[in-house]
């Protein structure tokens, strides 16, 4: 069984520490180095099949017109107030060297000559959408080649020169465009460090230890980076998004610290009872290991899961943030017990900063060997559950009240993308995004791309861009463009509202719905709407129709393995509908900061936004895979309470009180590693730092330290109520209930264990 294959791994790696520890190093170096080798860049390409602006782009490409590639823009104004293109020839020249010099950048197709507009008319230059009206900021735009030529090469290239000629020119130059958005850097690093010291700080609260402290640290540590370097790799051969390696780390980071917490408790529980390092740390690893197993085993499963999304970047996103959490799970059961071996009885021992921390005095080593001194530690824990369990029916309808108050928000989801202009002003998208919406309109920054096969019917063509233009969503229309070769056009059309606004997706949706078809009229012409804007607004409305499904599957698949672990029905469907009141929650604070923004500023928050369309997906798998973390923790030891003194009201108040400390402990680190990302500047990261935090800190208090005693003390001894015929066809021990104890450390009995 896998408690019996646990203890044997975890014993072996604590008697052969050095060995386990050097397969670790030499995993770690062969990874980065195959990493430098052969990984590759992460690159977003915000498509799916079978949507109507993937059938744009088809047509885009059999015309060949490059429009299917990536763009890039550069957005410049005279540094003289008083100077406009219009009138100043030294402006004009340098913004004809400019256009000159990214012409002459690798992979470039070709560039649009603002410079060249006015040479010919004002007017040109205007309806071109080149300059703006009054004169004062002009746009080359740079077209590429598809994404899949390209790399960030090509980006830092344009960021080089853009840098090269600000010194050079009498131009403020602004930066913005597709490339940045596929090729930027994912924030993440800063984030990875502020994590580990609060992680730091707060192990070292828990355990008053550095050994002990410095342990899930190292292991985390070793973890991410096989984990991320794995997902370098990955890379290399598929495109992986951009915020796979920021997510990664983020949820890497927590669940690693998590797992080795819950195994470091226990393997220090045994050491209290007087057992030798080595058979403590196989012992930990049988017992507190195997729900580790379970909960990564979750988390993977519900992340995979989102490939019923049929969103390609989706899929692959979550194959990335899998490896990293498979990652931890194998460093937690292998590497951990190795560091617990190594060492030895020092673990057992407590500084006198340690004892002042943990006990509020001096203690001496003897005194914490004493079982009441232990169960001292549990006192206020055991008075709360006992508060509650005493007054369940308010501290129910209380808790479930306020989480339902804080979903309410939900009602107003709107999910999109945020554009550049949520980002802060430091970025040079921003401020090139800030000064085309000053001269062009906030349209301009998310034109969309209107792809038509009049199929033999040239006159479709003038009724089509007849009719977009006088659909009130649309500021402008430039000259349509006709391929010889195929008769495929395209219409670049600009919307009146920004990108993320609410109004460009409903514009979207009337072209679609009413203006395309109308134009087109019964004929075998067709038309689809593309460009970034479109294929954004499609993603998530796909995202948004396929997440009910995919909740279905995640709660049916989540019932079913608790229902195996703790032999019963209410257990297994109370725990579903108290993880969904949590993500709820979560969900519910997120649209109240992001899209009503009610606190952003704390969070470096410049503006509202939507929620990024994948977001809510994303969050349910992880979220819903990390609170069984806490699930199987807490409940298999309130199991095991009931085994033992078969009293249910025992069994609540001793076994959360017992678990309580480490809960609390858990949920400030993983809370103190979301939040760390949360000030990030990408809003997307943002929202998953934010997400992640407030879900993680409402599941580890309100619900696993109200809800929880207080519905299992109102069902009473039914928690535990399975029927006959069920318990007779269902598998035995799958993944680690507490009465397997005894069959797993070899004893007669689960031993009662002084908590720490």
């Amino acid at each position: 069984m896998l408690s019996k294959a646990l203890l044997r791994l975890g014993a072996s790696a604590a008697r052969h520490p050095w060995r386990v520890i050097a397969a670790w190093l030499i995993a770690a170096t062969l990874a980065v180095l195959a990493a430098v080798a052969f990984g590759g860049r992460t690159a977003d390409s915000m498509t799916a099949p079978g949507l109507d602006s993937g059938r744009a782009a088809e047509l885009i490409e059999r015309a060949g017109t490059g429009q299917e590639g990536m763009t890039a823009q550069m957005v410049v104004t005279p540094l003289d107030d008083g100077a406009t293109f219009f009138d100043d020839d030294g402006a004009r020249t340098a913004l004809t060297r400019l256009r000159a010099e990214v012409k002459r950048l690798p992979h470039v197709l070709g560039t649009s000559d603002p410079a060249g507009a006015l040479d010919t008319g004002r007017d040109t230059a205007v309806r071109g959408g080149l300059v703006s009206a009054d004169g004062r900021i002009a746009v080359v735009r740079v077209q590429y080649p598809d994404q899949s030529r390209l790399s960030a090469e090509d980006l830092d290239a344009l960021v080089d020169l853009g840098d090269r000629l600000r010194a050079e020119l009498p131009l403020r130059i602004e930066m913005g465009g597709h490339l940045f958005y596929a090729f930027s850097d994912p924030d993440g690093g800063a984030s990875e460090l502020i994590g580990l010291l609060a992680a730091a700080a707060i192990l070292f609260l828990a355990f008053g230890s550095l050994v002990a402290a410095g342990l899930p640290i190292g292991m985390a540590v070793f973890g991410l980076t096989i984990g991320v370097a794995t997902m370098t790799v990955l890379a290399g051969v598929t495109e992986v998004p951009t915020f796979a390696p920021v997510l990664g780390s983020m949820v890497g980071l927590g669940v690693g610290i998590d797992y080795a917490l819950f195994v470091l408790a226990r393997h220090r529980e045994y050491l209290a009872c007087g057992l030798d390092p080595r058979a403590a740390a196989g012992r930990a690893v049988a017992t507190a290991g195997r729900p580790v197993v379970f909960a990564g085993g979750t988390v993977v499963v519900s992340i995979l899961g989102l490939a019923v999304a049929n969103v390609p970047f989706m899929t692959v996103g979550g194959v990335a943030v899998s490896i990293v959490v498979l990652t931890m799970v194998l460093a937690s059961v292998t590497l951990l017990p190795a560091f617990l071996g190594a060492a030895g009885p020092r673990l057992a021992r407590v500084g006198r900063v340690g004892r002042a921390l943990q006990t509020g005095k001096p203690g001496r080593l003897a005194r914490r060997r004493d079982p009441a001194a232990g169960a001292a530690h549990a006192a206020g824990w055991r008075r709360w559950i006992g508060h509650v369990s005493q007054h369940p029916v308010p501290y129910a309808i209380g808790a479930a009240g306020l989480l339902l108050t804080a979903t309410l928000p939900v009602l107003g989801l709107r999910v999109g993308l945020p554009d550049d202009g949520s980002l802060p002003h430091s970025r040079t998208e921003r401020r090139a995004y800030d000064l085309v919406a000053e001269g062009f309109g906030p349209g301009t920054n998310g034109p969309l791309v209107i792809a038509a096969d009049p199929a033999g019917d040239p006159g479709v063509l003038d009724r089509l861009a007849a009719a977009v233009a006088a659909d009130p969503g649309i500021a402008s229309v430039a000259p349509t463009h006709i391929d010889r070769d195929t008769g495929i056009a395209t219409l670049v059309v600009f919307p009146t509202t920004s990108p993320q606004d609410k109004a460009t997706a409903d514009t979207i949706a009337r072209l679609r719905t009413d203006v395309l078809p109308t134009a087109i009229g019964d004929g075998p012409a067709r038309a689809h709407v593309g460009g970034a804007a479109a294929s954004l607004s499609d993603v998530g409305q796909r995202t948004s129709q396929r997440l009910p499904a995919f909740v279905a599957a995640v709660l049916a698949m989540s019932f079913l393995l608790l229902m195996l672990v703790f032999r019963s029905i209410l257990v297994p469907l109370k725990a579903v509908l108290l993880n969904l009141l949590s993500i709820g929650a979560a969900y519910g604070i997120m649209v109240a900061v992001f899209q009503w923004g009610w606190g952003g500023a704390l969070i470096g928050l410049e503006a509202t936004v939507p929620i990024v369309s994948f977001i809510p997906m994303f969050l349910f798998a992880i979220l819903f895979g990390l609170s069984m973390d806490y699930e199987v923790f807490l409940l298999s030891r309130v199991r095991e309470e009931y085994l033992r003194t078969g009293d249910n009201g025992t069994a609540i108040v001793e076994g959360i009180s017992r678990t309580a400390r480490i809960i609390t402990s858990a949920a400030l680190i993983m809370v103190a590693v979301f939040l760390s990302f949360a000030v990030a500047d990408d809003p997307s990261a943002k929202m998953f730092g934010l997400g992640l935090a407030t879900a993680i800190f409402i599941d580890a208090t309100v619900v696993r330290m109200v809800l929880v005693p207080a519905t299992m003390t109102l069902l009473g001894r039914t928690n535990w109520w399975l029927p006959k015929w069920l318990d007779r066809i269902l598998p035995r021990g799958p993944v680690g209930t507490d009465d397997t104890d005894a069959e797993s450390t070899g004893e007669a009995r689960p031993p009662r264990l002084v908590d720490r």
